[in-house]
């Protein structure tokens, strides 16, 4: 199945899997519109696409910019609708509860899930105009945590109840609700947070630096080595196809071998049990 012109939105479009998905989708014959933060992301886009693509200017923390996405929207797909809208953009804030700063922890929400939200409430209108549907980007952290991942877990914890919510809220239009978990993906958005976690721990105390220094060493061997086995961003984009296209398409997505076997640690492992399993795989101190 393709695209047939169908227009969808990705938020979060400038790099990683918002590249991939809006690149793959454009190629499917869907009509993209891609949101970016800085032009020259867009421009980028559209080397690699047809001219159905339309970079937008949407940054989900931004009212302005998210009405201004929805006019130009709105008026290229006039009575056609929206057809799909994949909520893909998100930020990852990493480190000790004790020693993350509020204030990016607040961006963490903000971004992952009040942005998500302020997105889906203004382009809801025109995906039930078209009977479209909802794919929220979520991850495997959404399901089951690890130390030093608290804040990006929380926001995609919270993107879970969230889809399952509105998924109930808007099948009396016809609009299925579905959300992508996956794995270890190969994208920017690690390298970035790595440095911004780096940054952060230069900023906090030398006592409290010292007391959680074990477990971030650990913690970031193990990160390093699973950004090894990590598939690629296009996988991920294969199976946001599969939820725009599938007749009748799953609630719940897994992506990764990885993503799989932490879901099923999830559901089968008392919690003491998977504490003491994580604690031995990262080596943490006890």
């Amino acid at each position: 199945m393709n695209g047939r012109n169908q227009a969808v939105v990705i938020t979060g479009a400038s790099t990683g899997i918002g590249a991939a998905c809006a690149i793959h989708l454009d190629r499917l014959g869907f009509r993209v519109f891609a949101g970016v933060r800085k032009p020259e992301d867009g421009l980028a886009l559209q080397k690699n696409s047809s001219d159905r693509l339309v970079p937008i200017a949407l940054d989900v923390t931004d009212a302005s910019t998210i009405h201004k996405a929805h006019l130009l929207v709105s008026e290229l797909t006039r009575k056609d609708g929206l057809y799909g809208l994949i909520n893909n953009a998100g930020i990852a804030v990493v480190g000790p509860l004790e020693a993350v700063p509020i204030a990016d922890l607040r961006r963490q929400l903000d971004v992952n899930v009040i942005g998500q939200v302020a997105v889906t409430q203004i382009f809801l209108p025109l995906v039930r105009q078209a009977r479209g549907r909802i794919i929220n980007m979520g991850s495997i952290a959404g399901l089951s945590t690890m130390p030093l991942m608290g804040p990006y877990s929380a926001s995609k914890f919270a993107l879970e109840a969230i889809t399952d919510a509105l998924r109930l809220e808007v099948q009396q239009w016809g609009i299925h609700v579905s959300i992508i978990e996956p794995g270890a993906i190969a994208t920017p958005i690690w390298n970035k947070s790595a440095l911004e976690a780096t940054q952060r721990e230069a900023t906090i105390g030398d006592h409290l630096r010292s007391l959680y220094e074990p477990m971030i060493a650990a913690v970031r061997k193990i990160v390093e080595e699973a950004s090894k086995r990590a598939v690629s961003s296009d996988t991920v984009a294969k199976v946001v196809e599969a939820a725009l296209t599938e007749p009748t398409p799953k609630t719940r997505y897994l992506v990764g071998r990885d993503a799989k076997l932490r879901a099923l640690m999830a559901k089968l492992l008392p919690d003491r049990a998977s504490d003491r399993l994580l604690s031995w795989i990262l080596k943490l101190p006890r």
